[in-house]
Formats: structure tokens, sequence, C-alpha cells
């Protein structure tokens, strides 16, 4: 697996209710803090990192080189603790959905990691607009200026936060948001099946920890 380190800063969290596409979750923008660097997968995990962990490949769209899907979030935490097995560390794990949001962002306050118009989407991403209604191999798009690929489409990703219907309350560290009573935790990214507006940075989803889609992966963080 390849990753990027990503340095510590801070960014506004959210979209402002003006942006085209918004959706109310989406809100309040807050201000985050990341204190700590970490690397961020440079890609999302494959059916072949996946396979060489876990022994089997669920996805439904097959190929070495596309991303793992149809794996719950559920399935995912038992990768990680798998892998962080096979490799005698402690240092993988879902990203934040702070963190995750920090690293698409790479710095950008627009709509997408390269501006505001959607008619670039299509340089940047696999979508329902160009990608034929399946996943496509990692890393075929232009990355994001922190040298990240498909964090755009391709396939939601799961992190490790629960869902809220808005960000009232949510930690300010760029911690997971794991308190609360419901079970359902948080996508990212968009997919290869979604229109352009569910593209946007900070576009959000929520599913049951235990969904398994064909158009949901994840990728991994890598603490330093």
């Amino acid at each position: 697996m390849e990753f990027v380190l990503i340095p510590a800063g801070e960014f506004e969290m959210g979209s402002p209710s003006g942006e085209e596409d918004r959706d109310s979750d989406e809100g309040p923008v807050h201000h985050v803090k990341i204190e700590k660097e970490f690397y961020m997968g440079r890609y999302e995990v494959t059916q072949k990192e996946w396979r060489e962990v876990m022994g089997d490949n669920p996805s439904y769209f097959k190929g070495d080189d596309q991303p793992v899907e149809t794996v719950s979030w559920d399935k995912v935490q038992e990768f990680i603790r798998k892998l962080n097995d096979k490799e005698g560390a402690d240092k993988y794990r879902l990203p934040s959905e702070a963190e995750w949001g920090y690293a698409c962002r790479a710095g950008t306050t627009s709509r997408y990691a390269f501006g505001d118009s959607e008619l670039k989407l299509g340089d940047y991403a696999w979508y329902g607009g160009n990608s034929n209604s399946e996943t496509h191999p990692v890393g075929r798009k232009k990355p994001n200026p922190y040298g990240l690929y498909d964090m755009h489409g391709n396939v939601w990703e799961w992190v490790q936060d629960k869902y809220h219907c808005d960000y009232d309350g949510a930690p300010t560290d760029g911690s997971a948001w794991e308190s609360g009573d419901g079970a359902y935790r948080v996508n990212r990214g968009s997919s290869w099946f979604n229109f352009a507006g569910s593209c946007r940075s900070a576009n959000r989803a929520d599913r049951d920890p235990g969904d398994r889609y064909g158009s949901i992966g994840f990728r991994l963080l890598e603490e330093t």
C-alpha cells in the first residue's frame, strides 16, 4: 500500500449555506484543528490488497486494481485488525470524518478539491456521468493537491465516525465522533453511481455498519 504524508493543520469542516447541491447535514461549518500529521492511503484499498489479508474477494466488480467493495464497516474493522496483526503494529485504522475531509480538501475551500465547477469532475473522478455504471482501477484520474486519488467518486469510503444529522457538537480536534445513540456510520467521497453534486468535498452519507454495496469501499490511515 502507498501512503501520503498529510501535514498537521486547520480547516473549516462542512459547507456554507449557499453552496450548490448542499445538504442540511453538512453544517454548521466548524473549525477543526488537526494537531498531528498522518499518512493517508494514496488509493482506495484494492481487491488484491484485501485478498492478501482476508483470503477472499467479496467485490461485485472484479479486478485486482479496482477498489474492494461490497464490504461492511464491520468487516473493514476485521480487515484492519488482521492487517495490524500481520504487520506486528497498531498503526492502521479508518480515518475520522474530519481527517478524511481535511485530506480531501487539501487546503481548498471550493466545492471540489479542484475548484467549484463540475465541468472538470471527469478529469478527477469516476461518477455517474462517466463510469459506465462500474468501478475502475484506482489512480487512473488526476489526484488532489495532496496526491490522493479517487477522493471524489469511484467508491464511497467508510470512515470511523457515527453519523449525526448535523455537526452540532462535533469534535474540533480531528478525532472520530463516536458518541451518540445512532448506529449508522459515515460514508464520504461518493461513487461511480452518483451524480456530480454528490461528489463534492463536503458531501456525506450514512449507512448501517452491516451494509454491503458495490458502491462502498474504504481507504486506510496510517498513524505516524
